[in-house]
């Protein structure tokens, strides 16, 4: 009685390792699935660990062909998502959710790259401008998109007078004394006007100083959350590869990558390399990179209040982060 049911045990584990065997062998002949992910900016170490991660193979490994879509300018990453030209796209807390609340858009936020935004307010040391207080009565240069957050971070530190000009992303004015500060990421522009004018900048950024909004977001529709689920969770294990590759040594990519990722971006090794030396401060979390804690969406719901916005906790996906 026992011999015969091990020889039908047996039997059934042949079968079932067979199955499993030609299994795989179909999933290697099909080849890796196709991701597309959409940054959200145009090439600089902002995107280093994903760029490590194609070329070193790690999402290949993970049975994902990765196709990168660079930003810029004139790309919208939501819409990147709603029109599904990719299938990850790295945004920000103020326009996922003024698309998710105002215009009802499925998508959902899986984890953030930073922990804290590196954007903020750089002005000349010659100025003064150290905090919020320093602002009243000066003309800041602000971007577009930010100029809502701006207003609202004025309006929270209670500071009057501060006249908003339009930001084009360009130095001069600043290093001109044509502006009195400008809002931008403080992981190169400071870096950039000691470079070019010889002259200090300091800057200050709106996390310290009570509106964090989180940046770099990793988001998906909600669609691509459920059929994709096991390939969202490969990318995210395969980024976080990525980045700690870049983070051994964040002074060693900038420079092999100059001349092939950020060709033609204009900007310098030294620049580059500034960058990536502060992002481990403002990615890293000891639960792991891309985390998001309860704590953290409590903070950006009251952020988005104080521009306006009623956000929402089920913006906000972390199931995928529990397992990785």
């Amino acid at each position: 009685m026992h011999s015969l049911m091990n020889r039908r045990q047996f039997g059934a584990a042949c079968i079932g390792g067979a199955a499993a065997a030609m299994a795989g062998r179909r999933a290697l002949a099909a080849g890796p699935t196709p991701i597309t992910f959409q940054a959200n900016w145009l090439n600089d170490p902002e995107f280093l660990g994903y760029m490590l991660a194609i070329d070193k193979g790690y999402y290949e490994e993970a049975g994902l062909k990765v196709t990168y879509l660079p930003g810029g300018p004139n790309v919208i990453p939501e819409g990147s998502l709603l029109t599904r030209k990719s299938d990850i796209a790295l945004t920000a807390m103020l326009t996922t959710a003024t698309a998710i609340v105002q215009k009802g858009a499925p998508l959902k936020v899986i984890g953030t790259q930073y922990q804290k935004s590196p954007l903020g307010v750089i002005a000349m040391a010659s100025s003064k401008i150290t905090g919020p207080a320093d602002l009243a009565g000066k003309t800041v240069a602000v971007p577009t998109l930010s100029a809502d957050v701006f207003k609202a971070f004025v309006k929270l530190n209670k500071v009057e007078n501060v006249k908003i000009v339009p930001y084009a992303f360009n130095p001069a004015p600043l290093i001109n004394g044509e502006v009195d500060a400008t809002v931008d990421f403080a992981t190169q522009l400071p870096f950039i006007i000691e470079q070019t004018s010889g002259k200090k900048a300091t800057y200050f950024l709106f996390d310290d100083h009570g509106l964090p909004l989180l940046i770099d977001l990793v988001t998906v529709t909600a669609d691509t959350l459920s059929s994709k689920r096991p390939e969202l969770l490969k990318f995210l294990q395969a980024s976080r590869r990525g980045w700690a590759e870049n983070f051994a040594d964040p002074q060693k990519y900038p420079a092999l990558y100059h001349d092939t990722w950020f060709k033609g971006t204009g900007s310098t090794v030294g620049a580059e390399n500034f960058f990536n030396a502060m992002q481990p401060s403002l990615m890293n979390h000891p639960k792991g990179l891309f985390t998001i804690t309860e704590e953290v969406i409590e903070q950006n719901l009251k952020s988005l209040s104080s521009v306006g916005i009623t956000g929402r906790k089920d913006m906000f996906d972390t199931s995928l982060l529990a397992e990785i």
